[in-house]
């Protein structure tokens, strides 16, 4: 059944697996308590769990689409890992659903994956572990189209650690109940620590009832599926492909919209700039279009300009 599968659906399987797995490393690194914090510029550390998450992450999906083309935060990674990071079983349960028309006869060719092993790295050294998620993207030439959030750090009802939600534009999503917002209010999850005073014109653009300042862009697409927020606003170019890929298609593949701060989506083919230089704006259950209209004129054409 696996091997008879479309790509798109072995790649999804891989990945929910390959998440799970790295989401054991970053736990395993804290626990161990040495953190191993390089500071890659202001506000972006890199620890040792994002270095090994990615290892695994990328040596893992290598080895079984090694026509696929990876991109992940940490840059170029050492493939040779040890047998207990090296993930090779597919989902089986995700491979028992038909896969959508439009991705049937999809390539390794034309496919991109863009990996942020470890999204919230800060929250991560400051102890905010909740807000961290590993991301899984895939790309379908332009589009993004399938993604993997995972928590390493949820606690399940029985205890367990570590919750795998994922989706797929076409076919829905899984690992979570998605419920809606509460109606008469508006509430805008955003940024910990990027703002600036534009950043702050577009939120203050908004009548909203409550702002929540959220780690990761995984956890705030989070609220938006979890019905805790309305919308996800960040007008600045602050974050990256990787931070965006997988966020973007679990929500629309729950009838949400991700875009940039005018309404256009992110193309995610391997020549893209890294760097989202118009910001982001997602919402589910709204009027996309309308919301970007509120942000002023200005401050769209101001976010972003070289």
């Amino acid at each position: 059944m696996a091997t008879t599968a479309p790509v798109i659906m072995r790649l999804m399987a891989s990945s929910i697996n390959t998440a799970k797995r790295a989401g054991g490393i970053i736990r395993d690194v804290l626990k161990k308590g040495d953190l191993g914090i390089v500071d890659k510029g202001k506000n972006d550390p890199q620890t040792e769990a994002d270095r090994s998450a990615q290892r695994c992450i990328i040596a893992s999906l290598t080895n079984k689409f090694p026509k696929v083309k990876i991109i992940g935060e940490e840059g170029g990674s050492d493939l040779n890992v040890c047998d207990d990071w090296l993930v090779t079983e597919l989902d089986e349960s995700f491979l028992q659903q038909s896969c959508p028309a439009e991705w049937q006869d999809a390539r390794p060719e034309d496919f991109v994956v863009w990996v942020d092993p470890l999204d919230g790295t800060a929250e991560y050294t400051q102890g905010f572990v909740e807000h961290v998620t590993v991301l899984i993207g895939i790309a379908v030439k332009d589009a993004a189209v399938g993604g993997i959030i995972h928590q390493p750090f949820y606690q399940q009802p029985d205890g367990e650690l570590g919750r795998t939600i994922w989706g797929l534009k076409g076919l829905g999503t899984g690992g979570f109940t998605a419920v809606p917002a509460p109606a008469g209010q508006f509430i805008i999850t955003t940024t910990r620590s990027h703002s600036n005073a534009l950043h702050q014109q577009a939120l203050n653009a908004y009548a909203s009832t409550e702002v929540l300042k959220v780690g990761g862009a995984g956890f705030k697409v989070l609220q938006l599926l979890e019905g805790k927020a309305h919308a996800y606003v960040f007008a600045t170019p602050g974050c990256k492909k990787w931070d965006t890929c997988a966020p973007e298609a679990v929500l629309e593949a729950q009838g949400g919209c991700l875009t940039n701060i005018n309404g256009e989506h992110y193309a995610y083919n391997a020549d893209v700039e890294h760097v989202n230089r118009k910001g982001v704006l997602a919402s589910l259950g709204q009027n996309h279009s309308d919301l970007v209209e509120k942000i002023p004129a200005e401050v769209r054409a101001a976010v972003g300009a070289k």
